[in-house]
């Protein structure tokens, strides 16, 4: 038996670097009956991900590649509307890795979990009480490990990882750079988010800002770019500085390696650590972070931002449209008029 119609995105081609439009296609499928254990999810909210440029890459990272002919993997935020499990009833607000589709027929195991966080939007699910606000958490505390009165310079500040480590520093008693591209993303960074200071790397006296905003050195850097940003910030780190390596998005291919400085040397002379990390290594530490993190949202101490486009239709270009700099904030797909 069936219950509907439903659309999904799947991939149709490997991308050369960042994925296209031209790598997916929405195809249309049908909702089948669950069967017993499983669920049937109406998706509201659709995350887009930087990292979903490794997921589909022909190269494994940190997960297998996602299969061409099947749907995008991506974290998604919606309701329960058919059940076969009693712990799971028809009405529950649920995320999981559900795909880039508007239902999703799901075994009980693949809810990561149940939202209980009612009072707030369904969509920060998946942005500041979801992977990014998570990781954001445990790179900054647990990696950087900043200290009161230190600088934390941010990478991509004004981006939905970026943006909630700034603001946990702030929390914590550290003075906070934030780099990010262009004069709008370099205001929201002061404005909405509570940077200290904010350079744009897209300026062309980029290097003499950062030098100002840095001029008492860097003791934590939040690296979520690579690439010559990050070279600019090495130049400015203390004894004993500590760089988190959370992404790449500056990169747009990793074979061959990339020409140009090396880090090494700074490393050396400056006694700093350098340490890169995968939030889904540290599964046991969601349900702490999210404490956290929902509390500071509730209390007016944790600001988020999203950058929401409409429609399933609007999925194939979301991720290269990361990478061209569009989003102001959390990128998502609402795909629900109530949502």
């Amino acid at each position: 038996m069936v219950l509907g119609k439903n659309r999904q995105v799947v991939l149709i081609s490997r991308p050369d670097g960042i994925p296209q439009a031209e790598n997916f296609s929405i195809v249309e499928s049908m909702i089948l009956v669950p069967s017993v254990g499983q669920v049937v999810v109406q998706n509201e909210w659709l995350s887009v991900e930087p990292a979903m440029r490794g997921w589909v890459s022909a190269v494994a990272n940190y997960s297998e590649p996602v299969a061409l002919g099947s749907v995008m993997r991506s974290y998604a935020a919606g309701r329960i509307v058919a059940s076969q499990h009693p712990d799971w009833p028809v009405g529950t607000a649920v995320t999981g890795m559900f795909g880039w589709q508007e239902f999703a027929l799901v075994d009980s195991t693949q809810i990561q979990r149940r939202i209980d966080e009612v009072e707030l939007p369904l969509s920060t699910a998946l942005g500041v009480l979801g992977t990014n606000g998570i990781t954001a958490h445990y790179g900054l505390l647990q990696v950087g490990q900043p200290k009161p009165g230190e600088t934390v310079v941010v990478s991509t500040a004004a981006g939905a990882v970026g943006s909630c480590v700034g603001q946990i520093a702030n929390l914590h008693g550290c003075r906070t750079v934030g780099i990010a591209g262009g004069e709008a993303k370099r205001r929201l960074c002061l404005e909405r988010f509570g940077f200290d200071a904010a350079v744009d790397y897209k300026a062309a006296d980029f290097s003499e800002h950062l030098a100002e905003a840095c001029s008492g050195g860097v003791d934590v850097y939040f690296d979520n770019t690579a690439g010559p940003i990050t070279d600019a910030v090495m130049a400015h780190l203390n004894i004993g500085a500590r760089i988190v390596v959370c992404g790449t998005a500056s990169v747009p291919s990793w074979s061959p390696p990339p020409l140009g400085p090396r880090a090494e040397r700074d490393i050396l002379v400056k006694r700093a650590r350098m340490q890169g990390f995968v939030i889904f290594d540290h599964l046991d530490y969601y349900e702490q972070a999210r404490a956290d993190l929902a509390e500071w949202v509730r209390g007016g101490h944790l600001a988020y931002a999203e950058d929401v486009l409409d429609g399933i239709e609007a999925a194939p270009d979301a991720i290269a449209g990361l990478y061209r700099g569009e989003n102001l904030g959390k990128r998502l797909i609402r795909l629900s008029e109530k949502a």
